[in-house]
C-alpha cells in the first residue's frame, strides 16, 4: 500500500502486517496524490510543491521530478502499459508526461479551474478528469483534444474513473451524488443518490458491476453498476474532520464547535453564520486526517484574531503587501 501525507512524505507499507516498507522523502509541501505503477515497482505522487514525482518503489530513489505545473498537484496516475503519467493541478491543467524521460508530452487545457481528479482508460488512449468547475472531461490522450464534456453535476466534481472497458465514466461530487456517463456520447446514464454529504473517492470493480464511493458523511457505499441500486453501506464512526472545536483560551470553559469548508474556505458557526475566510494555500493544515489531534491535543493551535479584515475590507487579503 502506498499513502502520500502532509507530512510531505510518501510510505510504501506491508498491506499484510502493516509494516513500513520504504519512506520516500523529496516533496517540500503536502502529498496530495499517490498511485503505483502497473508493475508495481515504481510510484507516482503529486504534490501541494507544484512537482510530480516518480519513485523506485523497491529502493526509494527518487527517479524523475517533473516539473511544469505552477500550482498544487491534485491527482496522479500512471498509463496502463506505464509508459506515461498523467496530472491534474489547480493551474486548472491536466498534464500527460514521459514516465521515463520526464518530458511534458502534452497539456490539455479546458477546464476552468483547479483539477481534483484524473485518470486514463483502460486502453491508454483517453484521460478523464473532474473539475472544480462541475465538470467531467474525457481528453483524447495522444491529440490532446477534448472529446466530450460530460455535464450534469451541480457542483465541484472531486473524483473520477473509467469502468474496466472503457465504455463508463464514473464520478464522485460535492453535491452528494455518484454519476455513471457513457463515455462515447457522454449521456447520464444513471445517478446514484444516498450520500449525504460531498463524495470524495469512486472506483469500479473489476468485472465492472460494481461501483464503491467513499464521502465526507464517513460512509462508503457499494452500488449495482447496472440498475444503481446501493448494495451496502458502511459507516465509520468520528467526527468529521470539517469539525472544529474551538476554545477561548482567556475563558477554558467556553467551547464552540465550528464547521469548515474546505472547498469555499470559511469557517462558520454551529447556526452557519460565516465567521472566518481562509485563503487556499492555508486550509489543507485544518482539512487533513490529524486535523482533530491538532485541535484537540496539547499544546492547541491558537488563532490570532489581530490582523483580520472585517466587512467588505476582507478583499484586503489578496493584495501583495498582506
Amino acid at each position: 500500500v502506498v499513502s502520500g501525507s502532509s507530512d510531505k512524505s510518501v510510505c510504501i507499507w506491508e498491506a499484510l502486517t502493516g509494516d513500513l516498507v520504504k519512506e520516500l522523502k523529496g516533496h517540500t509541501d503536502a502529498v496530495l496524490s499517490v498511485a503505483f505503477s502497473p508493475d508495481g515497482k515504481q510510484v507516482v505522487s503529486g504534490s501541494r510543491d507544484k512537482s510530480v514525482c516518480i519513485w523506485d518503489a523497491l529502493n526509494g530513489d527518487l527517479v524523475k521530478e517533473l516539473k511544469g505545473h505552477t500550482d498544487a498537484v491534485w491527482s496522479v496516475a500512471f498509463s496502463p502499459d506505464g509508459k506515461q503519467v498523467v496530472s491534474g493541478s489547480s493551474d486548472k491543467s491536466v498534464c500527460i508526461w514521459d514516465a521515463l524521460t520526464g518530458n511534458l508530452v502534452k497539456e490539455l487545457k479546458g477546464h476552468t479551474d483547479a483539477v481534483w481528479s484524473v485518470a486514463f482508460s483502460p486502453d491508454g488512449k483517453q484521460v478523464v478528469s473532474g473539475n472544480i468547475d462541475r465538470s467531467v472531461c474525457i481528453w483524447d490522450a495522444l491529440t490532446g483534444n477534448l472529446v466530450k464534456e460530460l455535464k450534469g453535476h451541480t457542483d465541484a466534481v472531486w473524483s473520477v474513473a473509467f469502468s474496466p472497458d472503457g465504455k463508463q465514466v464514473v464520478s464522485g461530487n460535492r453535491d452528494k451524488s455518484v454519476c455513471i456517463w457513457d463515455a462515447l456520447t457522454g449521456g447520464l446514464i444513471k445517478e446514484l443518490k444516498g450520500h449525504t454529504d460531498a463524495v470524495l473517492s469512486v472506483a469500479v470493480s473489476s468485472d465492472g458491476r460494481q461501483v464503491v464511493s467513499g464521502s465526507s458523511d464517513k460512509s462508503m457505499c457499494i452500488w449495482n453498476a447496472f440498475t444503481g441500486d446501493l448494495v451496502k453501506r458502511q459507516s465509520f464512526a468520528g467526527r468529521s474532520d470539517q469539525s472544529l472545536i474551538v476554545k477561548n483560551i482567556k475563558s477554558p470553559s467556553d467551547v464552540h464547535l465550528w464547521s469548515f469548508d474546505y472547498y469555499t474556505g470559511w469557517i462558520s458557526s454551529q447556526s452557519g453564520h460565516p465567521l472566518l475566510w481562509l485563503p487556499e494555500q492555508m486550509r489543507l493544515a485544518l482539512y487533513t486526517s490529524s486535523t482533530k489531534l491538532i485541535i484537540s491535543s496539547q499544546p492547541p493551535t491558537h488563532v490570532a484574531f489581530d490582523s483580520t479584515f472585517l466587512g467588505a475590507s476582507w478583499t484586503k487579503i489578496f493584495s501583495s503587501n498582506v
